[in-house]
């Protein structure tokens, strides 16, 4: 049987001390339901006696139903000289009704005379009162040893009583930390060791990311023998951030084979990593283990023919373990293997050894050259291999574009855009201003298709990214334009490229209205949308 570690999650609390990270308790109530989801076994709501904000949180969690998490409160020992039923905060974690609590005291005797103030004696009084007033309340109670390894260092004797202290007031696990992260994995486990010759109370692990090597020393704690591993989703906290459960659930499980959650909870990982991205308002990192939209993504040629092959060639799990999924990126790197796994997705007919193919790659490799990138533009990527296949008609066309923008003395510029278009027979000519030009040029290609489709009208644009391409040349310089657009359910990229910013503007925007047109009407006949006067039921339904 496969030995069960317990994930300890404290995003709610330690999370947000991260830089920029706020939380109200709608987001912590929100993110509490999706930890349960993946199957961690306590969630840290926060420290009920530091602000009213996370003692509603405890009133509120009591109304979740919690598949399987147990909500755990956080607080210190009590403080120096007077009794553990006297304590605010003591008194402030029973009246949280909480089952679990986590309470922190002090393991490095320099912290304690010169942080707390108080002799190495008293402190140990501290820990054991505390602990026990909280067990004879019938709690289950974590002690974390707030600088255990620091305070192991420098005073090992002091340090190990102070745990030996909490095992004696009855604490379940000690949890031992690296609270200014800056422990090696080495370290790690030699401590970690010891303290499990000394004492047999369950041992727990809970570190700081300051030297890089928060997931590399929890996982040594575990396999010197920790069986509880406290961490955040994405490592958010303070300084560098906690250990990333993101990356420490799934080689606990799938790499070093210990029993954390189910296969069913861990392919929720990706889902709740980017969730509590969105939550937070912070950008995912691209680049993030296991989740990451890069994680699995392939360029190089000869990468992508080996993958289609057997994927463990170029990838350490099968993505969709962990709720990811595989990504081929096409660019001048590309060979005709990245072409074939695009056009599967997409299910085209391409033959490798086709002409059709070879001229795509070679178009890439040119466009690219110019500027274009397609990495991150996939719909205009779609429309360009769809162009060389020949299974692309356009819908509509562009019969001419103008652009004015006027500025008077001590008033706002007003910018106007005026399109003409072709669709089928008829002929638009719409105007719309905007702020800005991009914004002008969107609103009148909008105005003048939302009569034949609909389904504009749902979209709009999320991002817009302009990046000079030769910034030696100044004002003259190229641009690359990436405009993101989203219908609410779905996301797409498009590019441009020119001299000319808001042409290459125009070139992605006409290609983010193609793509959302081909997605949404790619089974309607052109002779269904000659009349924008007709009954357009049958558009509607498509």
């Amino acid at each position: 049987m496969k030995k069960q570690i317990y994930i300890y999650d404290t995003t709610l609390r330690d999370g947000t001390q991260g830089e920029g990270v706020s939380l109200s308790v709608d987001d912590k109530v929100k993110i509490a339901k999706k930890l349960d989801s993946l199957g961690v076994h306590y969630i840290e709501g926060g420290w009920p006696g530091s602000n009213p904000k996370d003692m509603e949180f405890f009133h509120r969690v009591k109304q979740l139903d919690l598949k399987q998490a147990k909500v755990a409160a956080f607080g210190s020992t009590r403080r120096a000289g007077i009794k553990a039923e006297d304590d605010a905060n003591l008194q402030m974690i029973l009246e949280s009704g909480v089952e679990v609590v986590a309470i922190f005291g002090k393991s490095w005797d320099f912290h304690v005379t010169h942080a707390l103030g108080t002799t190495l004696e008293e402190n140990l009084n501290m820990i054991y009162d505390s602990i026990r007033f909280l067990k004879e309340n019938g709690l289950e109670v974590f002690y974390d040893a707030e600088h255990f390894f620091d305070g192991y260092k420098k005073n090992p004797e002091y340090a190990l009583n102070t745990i030996r202290k909490a095992s004696e007031a009855g604490a379940d696990c000690l949890v031992l930390c690296d609270t200014n992260g800056g422990s090696l994995p080495h370290e790690v486990t030699q401590i970690v060791n010891h303290v499990k010759s000394e004492l047999t109370t369950p041992v727990g692990i809970h570190v700081h990311n300051d030297g890089g090597l928060a997931v590399a020393n929890s996982l040594a704690a575990v396999e010197a023998g920790a069986v509880q591993v406290q961490g955040t989703i994405n490592g958010l906290g303070e300084r560098c951030g906690n250990a990333d459960l993101i990356s420490i659930l799934p080689n606990l499980q799938l790499k070093l084979g210990y029993q954390v959650v189910s296969e069913e909870q861990i392919r929720q990982l990706t889902n709740v990593s980017r969730y509590v991205f969105e939550i937070a308002n912070i950008v995912p990192p691209n680049s993030q283990p296991f989740v990451g939209v890069s994680a699995f993504a392939h360029k190089g040629g000869m990468h992508v023919s080996a993958i289609l092959k057997a994927g463990e060639t170029y990838e350490h799990i099968r993505p969709e373990v962990v709720g990811n999924t595989r990504r081929v990126l096409v660019s001048e790197l590309s060979g005709q293997s990245n072409l074939l796994f695009k056009a599967q997705e997409m299910n085209l007919n391409l033959d490798k050894s086709s002409p059709e193919g070879k001229a795509i790659i070679q178009k890439i490799k040119e466009l690219e050259h110019q500027g274009y990138q397609y990495e991150g533009a996939e719909a205009s990527f779609e429309l360009l291999l769809r162009k060389g296949l020949g299974e692309y008609e356009e819908v509509f066309t562009v019969e001419s574009v103008k652009i004015l923008m006027e500025k008077m003395r001590n008033e706002e510029s007003l910018t106007e855009a005026t399109v003409k278009l072709r669709v089928q027979d008829n002929i638009v000519h719409t105007v719309a201003e905007g702020n800005g030009p991009v914004n002008a040029l969107d609103n009148a290609l909008r105005k003048a298709l939302e009569q034949f489709f609909p389904a504009i009208r749902d979209m709009y644009l999320s991002d817009y990214k302009v990046r000079v391409l030769s910034e030696h040349e100044a004002t003259a310089s190229k641009v690359r334009v990436l405009i993101e657009s989203t219908d609410g359910k779905d996301s797409w990229s498009t590019v441009g490229v020119s001299s000319n910013v808001i042409e290459a503007s125009w070139e992605a925007l006409l290609d983010s209205m193609n793509y959302v047109l081909l997605r949404k009407y790619e089974k309607v006949e052109l002779d269904d949308i000659d009349d924008p006067n007709q009954d357009r039921q049958g558009i509607l339904n498509h």
